[in-house]
Formats: structure tokens, C-alpha cells, sequence
């Protein structure tokens, strides 16, 4: 009995020294209970993806499982590897264009949009091998990377409520949801719920919101009970290794290319940004130490996604929701991989929690992320003018790389006209001409 206590302390302790809980002040229920969370509230990709998969012509089973498989691996060997806090999975935005824009629009076939996602991972791949990503990270302005973050909460929180159906937003407009929708009326139950909960300091208060308002989904029809709690996943062979690379070698493809590579770019670095910021994990500068080592999880995870007939792979926004939980390390991460793993057999489970369920929490988590505006220079107009187009941009057009975008090149174009423009650094005024192009061929 004594030997398998001393074992047990053994494992503690090397779990606890291999991810620095103590340096971080955490503990090892904290990030299983932050890594559950973070997985509820994006367990939504696994209908989603699928979904709009479904409009490419591909097969909606085969890309549930591939989602499941690559959101859990990537999300292990993130905590693994950079020992952060950060879930991956099939980036919101890109698949979107990838079915809607590029094959449904019938500019070309799904292998070939497939072999242009790999195409881009290989751009993220050279460009953090050679350090280029972390170069640019660290150009950035300061307040810029504060507003990223503001940013990053306000976009959180518009998708929570769109989700929750509190708000309609859809082609530039926004309106209210209707107080007879019963997704509504509950998605606002639970906000409150959540909110005196975490208010009130109740541990897991976040993952506790979700179970409740799940809970009482179900007397008012919205939290599905499945028939079966079981299912065995299917055959892959139909997406996976069938991207056609030769294909998309073409010139005319390039801007293309580049709409996937500047999009996953920006949310990848918005989301490490703000989700750090959230964590505290970000230096004076606002920079995340050893960013390049996310960056790296990242592109390796696009490119082997795309072997296997995923979008873009890249870290999900909703890690926000495991940080407010207490997670701090590499653990959390893990946690949410390991329950991708069991939704590969379990599937019909993520489908009970409704998305009036997790609305609640990613609209909280959006608006605590907001209170980075207060690190702002706001006495500067020409630093606080440009953090403020970079929100607006992100709210407005519901594209958080659009927003990161218009915000570094109003930040040039103002330092030059107010004749300020030695305080611009050479890497910002480079990455300002490739941005620029991204808007023409958006």
C-alpha cells in the first residue's frame, strides 16, 4: 500500500514539474476542469465542420471523425509541446470559404481547394522554421496587441450571441432576438446563471453554467436526449490523402492561397494574443514568450489536416473559456484532447449540449477579455486611433483577421501623415504591402 502511494506522489510530482503547476499556480483538477470546459464550448465544430463539409460534397461522417481525430491530437501535442493552454480544431472563417466561396461557388473542386490549404500550411511552416512569425509578432505595436485583445473578446462574445440567438448578425446588419424564441429566453437564463456563478467565485462556475443550463434545455424541448449514447465511428477513406497539391500549383491561385494564409495568420495570432493576455501569460511588452513553438504546432497541424481533408487547423478562441476556468498550462489542453478522443465512439453525447448552452459562456468570457482596453494608451491619438479601428473592424465585419489587418495599415498611415513615422519599425511597414493585398483580393 505504501509503495503505491510513494508511486502515486511520484507521478504528482512529475506531472506537476513537467507542466510547472506550481510556478503557475494551478493544479491538477483546475486543468482537467478548465480542459472539459474549453471543450464544451467549441464541441459545436464537430456539427458545424461537417456541416458545411456537407456543401463541398464531402462526406459528412468521414469529416466528423477526421475533426474529432485532429482536434484531439493537435490539441494534446500543443500542451505537450508548448506546455500552454491552447485547444485546436478547424478554424471558423477558413471553412467557410474553403465550402461556400471556393467550391460551392464552383472556382474549383474540393481535392484541389484541399491541396491550397496544404499549400498554406507550407507558407506558415517556412515562416516559422525561419522565425518569421515571432519577428512579426514582436513588430507589432504594443497597443495594438492590447486591442487584439479587446478585439478577440468583443468577437467571442458576438458569436456567443448568435449562437445563443440573442442577436441576429448577418450581412452587416444586427438585430435582437425575439423574447418568444425559447434558444433565447434559455441562452439568457444561462448568461445570468454563469455570470453569478463565476461572480460569486464557485469553482468551475463556467463548466457548472453549461451543465445547468443544459439541464434545464431539456423541459423546454431545446437539450436533445440522443436514443443512443454509443456509436461506432466510420471509414475516412473517402476525404482522407485525396487533395490534389499539382492542382493548386497554379499562378492564378495565389491570391487564394493568400486569403487562407492571411486569415489563419491573424486568427492564430489573435487568439494566442488575447487567450494569453486573458491568462496573464504575456510579457510587458504584450508579447507570449516562445510564441514560434504555437506557431509551429499550428502550421504542422494545417498541413497534416489537409492530408487527412481538414481546413485550416489552427487555435480555437474558445480556449478563453478553460483560462477564466484557472487553466494555465499545456494540461488543459490536453484535457480537451483527450475528450475529443472519447466523442470518436461517443458522438451523440456533444450533440445533447445545445448552443443555447455554451452561449452564455463564450459572451461572459468575451466581455471579461475586454478589460484589456485599459492597458490602451488612450492620451496618444495616433496609438489609441488605430486600436480602435482594429475593434471596430473586427465587430463590423465579423472577421477577425480583417480587423488585425486595417489596424496595422491605419497604424502606418497615421504615424506618416501626423509626420511621426520614424516610430515605425521596418518589419511593420514590410508586412504592411501583403495586407494591403489581402483586402484587394478578398
Amino acid at each position: 500500500m505504501e509503495n503505491i502511494k510513494q508511486k502515486n506522489n511520484g507521478v504528482l510530482r512529475a506531472i506537476d514539474s513537467y507542466f510547472q503547476l506550481s510556478h503557475y499556480n494551478t493544479t491538477i483538477s483546475t486543468e482537467i476542469t478548465a480542459g472539459i470546459t474549453t471543450f464544451m464550448t467549441m464541441a459545436y465544430i464537430l456539427i458545424v465542420q461537417p456541416l458545411f463539409m456537407s456543401a463541398a460534397g464531402m462526406d459528412v461522417k468521414a469529416v466528423t471523425i477526421v475533426t474529432a481525430l485532429l482536434s484531439a491530437a493537435f490539441s494534446i501535442v500543443m500542451g505537450l509541446y508548448t506546455n500552454r493552454p491552447f485547444a485546436m480544431a478547424p478554424a471558423m472563417g477558413g471553412n467557410a470559404f474553403f465550402a461556400y466561396t471556393l467550391v460551392a461557388g464552383g472556382m474549383v473542386n474540393w481535392q484541389t481547394a484541399m491541396g491550397m490549404v496544404f499549400l498554406s500550411g507550407i507558407g506558415f511552416l517556412v515562416l516559422t522554421v525561419f522565425g518569421l512569425r515571432g519577428l512579426i509578432v514582436e513588430a507589432i505595436p504594443k497597443n495594438l496587441k492590447f486591442a487584439i485583445g479587446v478585439a478577440v473578446g468583443f468577437f467571442i462574445a458576438m458569436v456567443g450571441f448568435k449562437n445563443g440567438q440573442i442577436m441576429t448578425i448577418s450581412n452587416g446588419t444586427i438585430s435582437m432576438g425575439s423574447i418568444y424564441n425559447p434558444n433565447t429566453i434559455l441562452s439568457l437564463i444561462g448568461l445570468f446563471i454563469t455570470i453569478a456563478l463565476v461572480l460569486n467565485k464557485v469553482r468551475g462556475g463556467v463548466l457548472i453554467g453549461i451543465v445547468i443550463t443544459t439541464l434545464l434545455g431539456i423541459p423546454m424541448g431545446i437539450t436533445q436526449i440522443p436514443e443512443s449514447f454509443f456509436s461506432m465511428p466510420p471509414s475516412i477513406s473517402s476525404i482522407a490523402f485525396k487533395l490534389d497539391i499539382m492542382g493548386a500549383l497554379k499562378f492564378a491561385f495565389l491570391p487564394l492561397i493568400f486569403t487562407f494564409f492571411v486569415g489563419d495568420f491573424f486568427c492564430t495570432l489573435g487568439t494566442l494574443l488575447g487567450v494569453s493576455a486573458q491568462a496573464g501569460l504575456l510579457d510587458e511588452n504584450g508579447n507570449l514568450p516562445e510564441v514560434d513553438k504555437p506557431f509551429l504546432v499550428d502550421s504542422i497541424a494545417t498541413i497534416v489536416g489537409a492530408l487527412f481533408g481538414s481546413t485550416t487547423i489552427t487555435t480555437f478562441l474558445e480556449s478563453a473559456a478553460g483560462v477564466e476556468e484557472g487553466g494555465r498550462t499545456g494540461l488543459t489542453a490536453i484535457s480537451t484532447g483527450i475528450c475529443f478522443i472519447f466523442t470518436i465512439f461517443l458522438t451523440p453525447i456533444v450533440y445533447i449540449i445545445p448552443s443555447a448552452a455554451t452561449a452564455p459562456a463564450l459572451i461572459f468570457i468575451g466581455i471579461l477579455m475586454m478589460t484589456s482596453m485599459k492597458f490602451i494608451d488612450m492620451d496618444d491619438m495616433t496609438e489609441f486611433v488605430p486600436a480602435v479601428i482594429t475593434v471596430m473592424f473586427t465587430v463590423f465585419t465579423d472577421n477577425m483577421a480583417s480587423g488585425m489587418s486595417m489596424g496595422i495599415i491605419s497604424h502606418v498611415i497615421i504615424k506618416v501623415l501626423t509626420g511621426r513615422y520614424k516610430e515605425l519599425n521596418i518589419p511593420v511597414l514590410i508586412l504592411t504591402l501583403p495586407l494591403l493585398g489581402y483586402f484587394i483580393f478578398l
